[in-house]
């Protein structure tokens, strides 16, 4: 017969319950202490430094952190500062909206574009931002109007910087996909893509098949060369600036057909007003003017009428996306944003510096938020670990966070967003243990040597320490 458990019994089985509850928490940063030390003492690290700054996610407390107050290079890490400071300064129900409108001079039909920085006009993300849908709905909006010609498209750039080249971005990085810049008026992501075909043999050049979409008045020459099967992509496209040809210098594997690559546009104003001119024409709606469109103010005094207006989704819905496929745009276009609603500039210092005014105002210095972009592509970027976990943490309270946790990927079955530019490795998010505690980290690498694949795993064992 089993008996019955004394009242002796059961306070003597909570106690013991209750130490070795304490002292797996206490060994949580005694574990974190050595895994750390064994990082930093790795051959990959001779030259390197690591920040690692982990807290108690329920009570903010430091569990351990070792340079936390070090700023180092956070690469797309820093996605998480500018996807909170969004929320923050424009509201998660915000919305972009892109509006068309007739403007008359001298009884001259002009069409007027009235952008707002939509970093979602045309992409592909959404099925009611498709280039497709777009066109259609816009082409059908004119056609109602019942106007046939247009003297000239007039883009409106009052009150916006339409500087789209950051400083601090590398030329390296400026002309392909992931440095697309931000304009007033962006389309299509700003990015279209480029089919190579490479030779049989290594060192054959390497052809340009064809873009998609085709780019009005731009070209590419290739310098490319045919690589070991493999090898992978190692094409990189450079433009000088204003001029209407790119090169593509690196390799491609041999033997591939049609082989893509991305690129940045380098001018999507351009490419979408002669999108829209072809797609009219088929409406039999012409342009009149050549080149088909002018980036100016409204002419002063002059009344216009708006019928169309493109909304975007809402800003929850762009964070998802910009986290979870690391679209730079879409932070450096947030970041202009945050600048032209708090400021009488559109320029990315500016932004940059109202995020900074902001987190300052509740306890993070802005020498922790040393920035000069809004995604991380920037080498120049620094911040330090303490200033992620404190925006993380804060976070954590506000109405929008399930919205921002969603957002994050899931990396070594954690929720964290990744980074990596040339040198430089992190993670930062936050993490469930088995026993149900709750952290939030930020862990950063700078200057390692050897592969990236290795120091990741590397990386893992330490953060696996909070499993």
């Amino acid at each position: 017969m089993k008996l019955a458990r004394t009242p002796f019994k059961l306070a003597l089985l909570l106690i013991l319950i209750l130490l070795q509850t304490t002292a797996l928490a206490q060994a949580v940063p005694e574990k974190l202490a050595a895994a750390f030390k064994a990082f930093e003492e790795d051959l990959q690290m001779r030259n390197g430094i690591a920040s690692l700054y982990v807290a108690d996610a329920k009570t903010g407390q430091v569990v351990f952190q070792k340079n936390g107050m070090m700023g180092l290079a956070p690469a797309s890490t820093m996605k998480v500062i500018t996807s909170i400071s969004a929320y923050e300064l424009l509201g998660k129900n915000f919305r972009y909206e892109t509006k068309f409108a007739f403007q008359k001079n001298n009884n001259k039909p002009t069409l007027l574009i009235l952008p707002s920085g939509d970093p979602t006009f045309g992409s592909w993300r959404w099925d009611e931002t498709k280039e497709e849908k777009v066109l259609e709905n816009l082409s059908q909006a004119i056609a109602k109007t019942g106007v046939k010609t247009f003297n000239e498209v007039v883009i409106n750039n009052f009150g916006w910087n339409d500087e789209t080249v950051l400083d601090g971005w590398l030329w390296q990085d400026i002309a392909n996909y992931y440095g697309a810049g931000p304009a007033q008026l962006n389309w299509r992501e700003n990015q279209y893509d480029v089919f190579l075909k490479s030779g049989s043999r290594i060192g054959d050049p390497v052809t340009v098949i064809r873009t998609v979409p085709y780019m009005y008045n731009y070209g590419l020459r290739s310098e490319l060369t045919s690589a070991a099967a493999g090898t992978g992509d190692n094409a990189y496209i450079y433009f000088p600036l204003n001029a209407p040809a790119a090169t593509i210098r690196g390799t491609i594997p041999i033997n591939e057909s049609s082989f893509k690559i991305s690129g940045a546009m380098p001018s999507a104003a351009h490419q979408f007003v002669y999108t829209l001119a072809d797609t009219l024409k088929a409406s039999g709606i012409t342009i009149s003017t050549s080149p088909a469109f002018t980036v100016k103010s409204p002419v002063a005094g002059a009344s216009y009428s708006v019928f169309h207006t493109v909304t975007s989704p809402p800003l929850d819905s762009i964070i998802y996306w910009f986290n979870r496929k690391s679209v730079n745009l879409f932070g450096e276009a947030l970041v202009k944003t945050i600048a032209y609603k708090n400021t009488e500039s559109s320029s990315t210092e500016a932004g940059l510096q109202v995020i900074r005014d902001y987190w300052k105002q509740r306890g993070i210095t802005e020498t922790e938020l040393s920035m000069v972009d809004g995604s991380g592509l920037s080498p120049l970027n620094r911040v330090t670990t303490h200033a992620q976990v404190a925006v993380l943490q804060h976070a954590r309270g506000q109405s929008w966070f399930n919205g921002f946790y969603a957002s994050l990927p899931l990396y070594n079955n954690m929720k964290m967003k990744s980074g990596t530019i040339q040198g430089a490795k992190g993670y930062t998010g936050y993490h469930k243990s088995k026993d149900g505690k709750e952290y939030t980290f930020s862990f950063l690498v700078n200057n390692y040597n050897g592969s990236a694949g290795a120091i990741v795993k590397k990386m893992y064992k330490v953060l696996d320490e909070l499993k």
